[in-house]
């Protein structure tokens, strides 16, 4: 049974509070199934891409990096926003080079996924990298990321701890452990 219908919510207005370098904020004033109106905060963000690079020793390799808004060093799988016009594929290749330095031999996309539908449209693209030959890295002039080379026992101790705590990776590492990919 099909009840998209009765779901739906219609936008009314719109209004545009912010447009940055990375993402856009709305309010919108929408019409309710019931007919009555609320109001929508929404992010507006143009894709990214998550990258789960595994080497030629079948190790995974994460990134460590400082994430302001929670004000801690997370370990994360590489990833970075889509660029206009971008092919996920094409930005997976990119942003796995410039943030470990690593060129992806292969490269298969698993799995599309929205982070927060609640506010924001950001859909993430989620792509395995195998076969990896050295490149050259070049991170943002304002990233700071450190590279490491995990093993499938490392990484599935720093997840029953509590290490990782970033959903994408988590996400992530769930799917290529789940698949016995890693």
């Amino acid at each position: 049974m099909d009840c998209s219908e009765q779901l739906t919510e219609v936008m009314v207005k719109s209004d545009t509070l912010y447009q940055g370098k990375i993402l856009n904020l709305r309010v919108d004033l929408v019409r309710l199934p019931s007919g009555r109106t609320s109001t929508r905060e929404v992010v507006e963000h143009p894709g990214s891409v998550g990258i789960i690079p595994i080497d030629n020793d079948g190790n995974v390799i994460l990134i460590k990096q400082f994430r302001y808004p929670v004000g801690e060093v997370l370990w994360e799988i590489p990833a970075g926003k889509l660029d206009p016009g971008e092919k996920p594929e094409d930005c997976a290749i990119r942003e796995l080079e410039e943030e470990t330095s690593f060129i992806a031999g292969r490269i298969e996309k698993v799995a599309s996924f929205y982070t927060s539908p609640g506010f924001s449209g950001e859909m993430m693209h989620l792509f395995i990298a195998t076969d990896l030959i050295p490149g050259t890295a070049e991170p943002d002039q304002d990233e700071n990321i450190k590279v490491f080379n995990l093993s499938r026992e490392a990484v599935e101790t720093m997840m029953t701890n509590g290490e990782i705590r970033d959903a994408k990776t988590l996400l992530a590492l769930v799917t290529v452990i789940s698949r016995g990919i890693f």
